[in-house]
């Protein structure tokens, strides 16, 4: 039975039965697998006098995860687990390459939302998502490396229409009918005291609550004890300090922590936020195992856009074994620009003559590869991790490296908002980075 159904809101939720069977659940009897796996692993929430815990295959599972589909023997090699989707492309390529690298899947199921012109009030729209997620439901559930069911992400995101969450029961329930081995759950951008209580209201079939959290996280634990919750959850994305959450300069351009700053937050924010509250925590999905465009090409993947492993690999390796890898990444103190900081607000004047500096170490490698660029500050931001376009490289700048961390240019000639991006790389091909915004008046 759902844990939902018997936590502490039992009685709000028989009241509001009526209001969730608004949406009648079509037939699950009326679509056939259309792929067939080997005998799928049971998982399952276990409920001990309030102490909840995931088993899989009868045996206790904490969730050691990251959220992304790439470099997954990097994963199992630092110590993870379990990987999250989004949604059910390329599936099954997925599901098969983490039985071999003995990994498990949460798997992304991808709904409608608003902010994109979903309607969760056209009946005709609801139900033709319904029909493909049956499909989706029964090809995969048997798979031996399924983990979960992750029924939509962020749906909540700028939304006005909550009934969105009649939609999710839907498919939670239909889940729960055809598929007794794994557990269902929805994921949420963030979670307040009204979200929460319309989510045990009107989603009564999940199994626990999933929450993307950046900063912040440290406090989720307590912060759902307050809203009246515990029960179990596990938070499906979490790392570095939010672009909306940091300091900005005059300009309105985000501040960047350096990512020796973003392994810290993922240390103390995997002990605070998440080892602290286990037993009701299930484990948690470190966000990203890869690389994307987000704010800048840095901000959110722990992997560099040429490959390498960040600073944060060592600290997920170190969170889900205990023991730090072997070759660690470089690390970075400090980025200056015009002998000032990512704080200063650097202005400076179209085609006048730079000096940036940063301060690294690098155990492995004293000598380790360093590369310079100017980027334009994006103009192609998005919410909720949609994608971005990168801003191209800026040429033509006379860039005179030393190789040991200084460097000379020529601020763009067009005046606006500028990053410079460093990017420190050892022998052992792990890497460091920081960034800094500057803005470039007009050549008087």
């Amino acid at each position: 039975m759902p844990l939902f159904r018997s936590i502490s809101y039992a009685i709000v939720l028989f009241l509001c039965v009526s209001c969730a069977s608004q949406q009648a659940s079509p037939s699950p009897e009326a679509v056939e697998p259309s792929t067939v796996f080997s005998t799928p692993v049971p998982v399952e929430v276990r409920n001990d006098n309030g102490y909840f815990q995931l088993y899989r295959g009868g045996k206790p599972f904490f969730i050691k995860g990251a959220g992304g589909t790439s470099h997954l023997v990097a994963l199992a090699d630092a110590g993870g687990n379990a990987f999250r989707t989004w949604s059910t492309d390329n599936a099954k390529k997925l599901l098969d390459e983490a039985h071999r690298n003995n990994l498990v899947v949460m798997l992304g199921i991808s709904l409608g939302h608003e902010r994109h012109g979903f309607d969760y009030s056209n009946k005709q729209a609801v139900e033709e998502q319904f029909a493909r997620v049956k499909d989706e439901v029964l090809q995969f559930k048997d798979h031996p490396a399924l983990l979960a069911w992750g029924i939509g992400n962020e749906v909540d995101l700028f939304y006005t229409n909550t009934d969105v969450w009649y939609a999710i029961e839907d498919i939670a329930n239909f889940i729960q009918t055809v598929d007794e081995n794994h557990p269902v759950t929805t994921v949420t951008a963030g979670i307040d005291k009204d979200k929460l209580a319309l989510i045990q209201e009107r989603v009564p079939s999940l199994d626990f609550l999933s929450i993307n959290m950046y900063g912040g996280l440290e406090t989720l634990p307590q912060d759902l004890l307050d809203m009246g919750y515990s029960g179990p959850f596990v938070v499906t994305e979490w790392g570095p300090t939010g672009h909306w959450q940091v300091e900005k300069t005059q300009w309105e351009a985000p501040i960047e922590q350096i990512s020796t700053e973003k392994a810290a937050s993922y240390q103390d924010r995997y002990q605070q936020g998440i080892i602290a509250a286990k037993g009701r925590a299930l484990g948690s999905f470190a966000f990203l195992w890869g690389q994307k465009q987000e704010t800048t090409p840095s901000w959110y993947g722990v992997f560099t856009e040429s490959g390498h492993a960040t600073e944060v690999v060592n600290t997920l390796t170190y969170n889900w074994t205990g023991k730090w890898p072997e070759q660690r990444a470089p690390s970075i103190e400090q980025i200056s620009l015009e002998r000032q900081s990512r704080f200063d607000n650097v202005t400076v004047t179209a085609e006048q003559e730079l000096n940036a500096e940063v301060v690294f170490t690098s155990a492995d490698d004293n000598t380790p590869a360093i590369q310079w660029e100017v980027l334009p500050e994006s103009t192609d931001i998005k919410a909720g991790g949609d994608p971005e376009s990168r801003p191209q490289a800026v040429k033509g700048l006379n860039v005179r490296s030393n190789g040991l961390g200084m460097v000379t240019f020529n601020a763009p000639a067009t005046p606006g908002a500028y990053r410079l991006f460093v990017y420190v790389t050892n022998a052992n091909g792990k890497a460091a980075y920081a960034n800094i915004p500057f803005w470039v008046n007009k050549n008087q």
